[in-house]
């Protein structure tokens, strides 16, 4: 066997022992996972200065080196994620359906776990504790494999949390991270249908392209972000600025900032004014002629100012970028974010209740806001716990993905000797 498959191998059998662990066990287990990264704090930090320091000498974006950087706050953020999941309800068990046929035969749906989980993600390792605190309350093993960027970090977590699992009397091999990062590795995960249920891709679209066109196992989608805010000709001038920053800036690298500004040409009185906040925060802005007209000599800063290309349209830049287009209606906007979203969260702001109820319907994507930012399509904003990323797609799940998303059904039969 290759080292994938033995990977694959002790994942399974570990299963067979976490799906039938009662919920006091996995609980214990992801507190002590997330005792465990606080007590090992500085050596986590010591491999994730080692893996910035390489990063850094490979030229990694600005915005890639955040992703990247791990400080204590964010460790303790990574600790008390896993003190939530832990705190979760056990999504196990739960009897979804429960009827008698006239035959007498009891039916049941019960939620169980998923199985195996293998998850392919890039450059965040705070994802490497989120993912497996989640896969555990769920009952679900997990393979990790994350990119070459954070390996060091990602190992120094992951052999923190193994240890937990095994003093919690869990298999540690309810964890494990991928040490081979070729792409041979890779394909060989996608292709590991024997030993894995499910396949997340968490990263960038060409990422998530590349496992959709390879993996034999069944894929959930997630990740990709080409966001979308759209001020309406009824938008009220503060919120459609307030709104618009705080979606593109407050953390561009994330899949939920928003990544093209359309605005309706009756709003274009706006633009200045909301360019001129972006600029301030280091945003550059690729125009279409239309914004670039109206833009002419009213902005603090026109070398920020840049001519869009058609590609701009359809593009998830992850950085202090934001696409910008003037529409002439609420369809012209809908049908530009028919054409390009990702399907992941657009937004419309606007005062006009029946405009805005249109939208929402109209518009295809896991997540529609009306007078708010894109940045609450998060597990932990919309209250539904941590997530282990933002499916895109229609099946098995949609928007967040929590706990009570990482589990199937089955129908458990009772009869008292019925044959047919």
């Amino acid at each position: 066997m290759t080292p994938i498959e033995e990977m694959g191998l002790r994942a399974k059998n570990a299963a067979k022992i976490l799906r039938t662990s009662d919920p006091e066990t996995k609980t214990k287990a992801l507190g002590m996972m997330a005792d465990a990264i606080l007590a090992h704090q500085d050596e986590i930090i010591a491999a994730n200065e080692e893996d910035l320091r390489e990063a850094e000498i490979n030229g990694m974006a600005r915005a890639m080196m955040d992703r990247l950087l791990l400080t204590p706050d964010r460790i303790k953020g990574m600790s008390d994620a896993l003190k939530d999941v832990a705190a979760w309800p056990d999504p196990v068990g739960k009897v979804t359906e429960d009827y008698t046929r006239p035959n007498g035969l009891r039916i049941r749906k019960v939620s169980i776990p998923l199985g195996v989980i293998g998850i392919i993600f890039e450059s965040r390792p705070n994802v490497t504790s989120d993912c497996a605190g989640l896969c555990v309350r769920a009952g679900n093993c997990v393979i990790l494999r994350g990119g070459h960027e954070a390996f060091r970090s990602n190992n120094a977590v992951t052999d923190v949390m193994r240890a937990a699992l095994s003093e919690a009397g869990l298999p540690e091999d309810c964890v494990q991270l991928v040490q081979d990062l070729s792409h041979e590795s890779a394909h060989e995960l996608m292709c590991l249908s024997d030993y894995i249920d499910v396949l997340i891709p968490r990263g960038s679209s060409r990422l998530i392209n590349r496992v959709l066109d390879e993996s034999k196992v069944p894929v959930i989608q997630t990740g990709a972000g080409n966001c979308h805010i759209y001020i309406d000709k009824d938008a009220d001038p503060k919120m459609a600025l307030d709104i618009t920053v705080n979606a593109k800036t407050s953390r561009p690298s994330v899949c939920n900032a928003a990544e093209t500004l359309l605005i309706h040409e009756d709003a274009a009185n706006m633009l200045p004014d909301i360019a001129d906040a972006l600029t301030a925060k280091g945003v550059e802005l690729r125009c279409d002629e239309h914004a670039r007209d109206i833009l002419a000599g009213k902005v603090s800063d026109p070398d920020m100012i840049k001519e869009a290309s058609e590609t701009d349209w359809g593009t998830e830049y992850d950085d202090l970028i934001m696409a910008v287009r003037v529409v002439s209606s609420v369809d012209e906007a809908i049908d530009h974010i028919d054409k390009w979203s990702t399907h992941h969260s657009e937004a419309i702001v606007t005062e006009n209740e029946e405009t805005a109820q249109r939208f929402m319907a109209e518009v295809d994507s896991s997540a529609v806001y009306w007078n708010a930012s894109t940045r609450f399509t998060d597990g932990g904003e919309m209250g539904l716990g941590a997530e282990i990323g933002i499916s895109t797609q229609k099946l098995h799940a949609r928007g967040p993905m929590g706990v009570d998303q990482l589990v199937t059904y089955k129908f458990m039969l009772t009869g008292d000797g019925q044959i047919r």
